[in-house]
């Protein structure tokens, strides 16, 4: 079963490039509702924490450093099919796999920068959701 909420991120060095407008334009014209966004940065710990699936992969540590050195905004989004629909939109991890039209393939520098995050799943976009966002910093 889907659900109609997802989570993403435009991360580090998409803000420092001034794309934060861009990115949210494209979300909010591929029929996006943001019910939750703010800017914000990550603490090595936070960054740690919200990773620690990849705690035991070689890139870890990179990954914590790369995320906790500026800020991101976070954003909780709702639209029908949220998961499936924003993957397609942000495009493969590698922006020269990504197809034409995709945030990566916009905004990403590399693989490793690759300008935002989108949950995976119904599941980890509720977990992801839930440690970036206190209910009350959410609407609808």
């Amino acid at each position: 079963m889907t659900t109609n909420k997802t989570f993403t991120m435009i991360k580090p060095e998409a803000v420092a490039a001034g794309h934060s407008g861009k990115i949210i334009d494209m979300i909010i014209a591929a029929g996006f509702k943001i019910n939750g966004m703010k800017l914000t940065q990550l603490s090595k710990e936070r960054a740690g924490a919200f990773y620690e699936v990849h705690k035991e992969r070689p890139f870890y540590g990179e990954l914590v450093a790369y995320m906790s050195s500026g800020p991101i905004v976070a954003m909780a989004l709702e639209k029908e099919n949220a998961v499936a629909d924003f993957r397609k939109l942000i495009g493969a991890t590698d922006p020269s796999e990504a197809a034409d039209g995709t945030i990566r393939k916009k905004f990403a520098k590399s693989k490793a920068e690759n300008a935002v995050h989108g949950s995976d799943s119904d599941e980890n976009a509720a977990i992801e959701i839930a440690f970036h966002f206190a209910a009350g910093e959410l609407v609808g």
